[in-house]
């Protein structure tokens, strides 16, 4: 798994780079939890959904946002964090030109950005969020989400309620042309400790089913 360094907007980003086998293979991108939190791309989600993607064939990025690890700049709140993540798809869509397409992935703060993400790059046409932190930042940006995905959160979320994920779901569901599907980890909290195994199958699931899906189009 070769470590790589490209330059974003406030500079250099450490990231983890997994390239594919094939030349027009999917690209994924690995969005992690809140820099001001101990968020990093070795945060244990982020580095499962990496693999998960990399035991399917995918061309996989995960990268430290500014100011995180060798990552150069400093926390901006959302807006410096989301220039980076457009740099980093950049980036990999440099290095791998011939992708067939592209999915991104992210966990709480990473899922915020991802849907930010979602919204600007048409070229994404596959999402999972990760207890995406509804009651903290505004998604009303999602006017009208592009892509279908996956919305997953645990039932004993404290850090995100499960009523202000559920309003989130409602509301993505009531637009056409999108499947958005939800799946509640029981007993998990915003962490999901002791319930990582179940959250990466519950994805791993999702991914399969919608590569199926895309295959037989």
């Amino acid at each position: 798994m070769p470590e790589v360094i490209f330059n974003g907007p406030a500079g250099r980003i450490e990231g983890r780079f997994q390239p594919a086998k094939g030349r027009n293979a999917p690209i994924a991108m690995i969005l992690h939890p809140h820099p001001q939190f101990g968020g990093t791309m070795n945060n244990q989600v982020a580095y499962r959904l990496f693999y998960m993607f990399k035991e399917r064939g995918f061309a996989v990025l995960r990268f430290n946002f500014r100011g995180v690890g060798r990552s150069q700049g400093a926390f901006d709140h959302g807006a410096g964090e989301l220039s980076d993540a457009a740099s980093a798809l950049d980036w990999v869509q440099t290095v791998h030109p011939d992708a067939r397409s592209c999915w991104v992935a992210g966990f709480s703060f990473g899922a915020w950005i991802g849907m930010q993400l979602l919204m600007r790059r048409p070229e994404i046409e596959g999402f999972i969020s990760i207890a995406p932190p509804a009651n903290l930042h505004d998604f009303s940006f999602l006017a009208p989400c592009p892509s279908s995905g996956l919305i997953v959160h645990g039932d004993v979320d404290k850090v995100v309620p499960t009523k202000d994920v559920q309003t989130l779901v409602d509301k993505l569901k009531m637009q056409k042309g999108i499947i958005i599907e939800q799946r509640t980890i029981e007993g998990a909290n915003h962490f999901f400790d002791q319930k990582v195994d179940e959250l990466i199958g519950t994805c791993g699931d999702y991914l399969d089913r919608r590569l199926a899906m895309a295959e037989a189009g």
